[in-house]
């Protein structure tokens, strides 16, 4: 059950109204999403939202499949089955097979690729533990290839699956994907 009132763009707050309009015009629905339209209810949380996922869009060095994946690690961290749902959409949209989708969920190393597979356990790592990471883990993705500007950027897709799993918690937001 929502605890948060669920917008339209006609009746979202007047702040909240132009960033709905926006995430509207990139849905196939041609309606918000339930997070998006509850987020809506506040104009500062659907700001920080939007703002986080322009950050990515505009200043990420990770490939948007490494991105999918690492989205989908932090959302098996967070444990929020709706964020799940959505990071499993996003990881076949951009290319993981149904079989590596599970992999990355579960934390089995089915991707094929040990780069990915050091990076997303490390990003699944900090999701389950609020940040913190084992030495090893954070070496084992150095040692996989990964610069401390990617393991950096790892971090933003862990805070943008974080921000918005915890909130879909917090609202207990009703799955409509």
């Amino acid at each position: 059950m929502n605890r948060i009132p669920t917008h339209t763009v006609e009746d979202a707050p007047a702040a909240s109204r132009p960033l709905l309009q926006k995430i509207v015009q990139s849905t196939p629905t041609g309606r918000p999403a339930n997070l998006h339209a509850q987020m809506a209810h506040s104009p500062a949380v659907l700001t920080a939202y939007t703002s986080l996922r322009a950050a990515l869009a505009e200043h990420n060095t990770l490939d948007p499949k490494v991105g999918a994946a690492l989205t989908l690690a932090s959302a098996a961290g967070v444990g929020n089955g709706y964020m799940i749902r959505i990071a499993s959409r996003l990881a076949h949209m951009n290319g993981w097979a149904e079989e590596q989708i599970a992999g990355i969920r579960t934390g089995a190393t089915t991707t094929n690729d040990a780069r990915v597979d050091a990076l997303t356990a490390l990003i699944r790592e900090a999701a389950a533990n609020s940040g913190n990471v084992a030495d090893a883990a954070w070496k084992a993705a150095q040692q996989a290839g990964w610069s401390d500007a990617q393991l950096t950027d790892a971090f933003a897709y862990l805070g943008a699956t974080v921000f918005t799993g915890y909130f879909l918690n917090y609202a207990q937001t009703d799955v409509d994907v």
